[in-house]
């Protein structure tokens, strides 16, 4: 699993990072809100976390902005207000969930695992095209290189794979990899197709996505 932890209190951040990564997450960690929005830009993760006090940008902001976005990343938000309306507030703007600071690391772990909950079951454990192998046991991506995807990457990526025959619209998509979600919008499916394509560039592989935003997308290798 691979989280975002946006946290600008570098002690906090370092022990929060040192746990999760004893934990086995793969851990990204920023220290304001811009930093924050610049890496998501270019990296697909499984769970955000966001102090709502930050400088530059402020954690509301960045969650605002994503929703706005329509990044559906599941976002913790940690802040040392423990008010009733900040935390309606947080969940009104998107939040799946809210931790008043001072926190139990239990506490802290426990409420990641729900939010990022994956589904264990995939049909199938190993699946290839042409020169990229996806594996289900470790989200992996492998061609000259690999990397990790994180799972609606791994998802999207698996769905493309198990259609190599036939071009699929934005909206099977939306219905099979986000499950009709109401939040889930065309620019969805485009930020993580493009998130694959660079995912696709950097394992150095011949097969890219074919395909426009809104339209319908197919893998297909270079020369075809």
């Amino acid at each position: 699993m691979k989280l975002l932890l946006a946290e600008d209190t570098r002690d906090l951040n370092r022990g929060v990072t040192m746990l999760l990564e004893h934990e086995y997450y793969e851990v990204d960690s920023v220290f304001d809100g811009q930093e924050a929005l610049e890496r998501i830009e270019q990296e697909s993760y499984d769970g955000i976390i966001l102090d709502i006090m930050m400088p530059r940008k402020d954690g509301m902001e960045v969650l605002q902005e994503l929703r706005r976005r329509h990044i559906l990343t599941p976002v913790l938000l940690l802040t040392a207000k423990a008010e009733v309306d900040d935390r309606v507030a947080g969940l009104d703007a998107g939040a799946d969930d809210y931790l008043a600071k001072p926190f139990a690391m239990k506490e802290l772990l426990a409420r990641i695992r729900s939010m990022i909950r994956r589904r264990e079951d995939y049909s199938e454990r190993r699946m290839q095209y042409e020169d990229i192998v996806l594996n289900a046991e470790d989200f992996a991506l492998t061609a000259g290189n690999s990397v990790r995807l994180s799972i609606k990457e791994f998802e999207l990526m698996q769905i493309l794979m198990a259609n190599t025959d036939r071009t699929l619209t934005t909206e099977y998509l939306l219905g099979h990899v986000w499950n009709g979600e109401p939040d889930a919008q065309e620019d969805t499916v485009w930020l993580y197709i493009s998130y694959l394509k660079g995912k696709l560039r950097a394992v150095g592989s011949t097969v890219r996505i074919a395909g426009s935003r809104g339209g319908a997308f197919r893998l297909v290798c270079d020369g075809e």
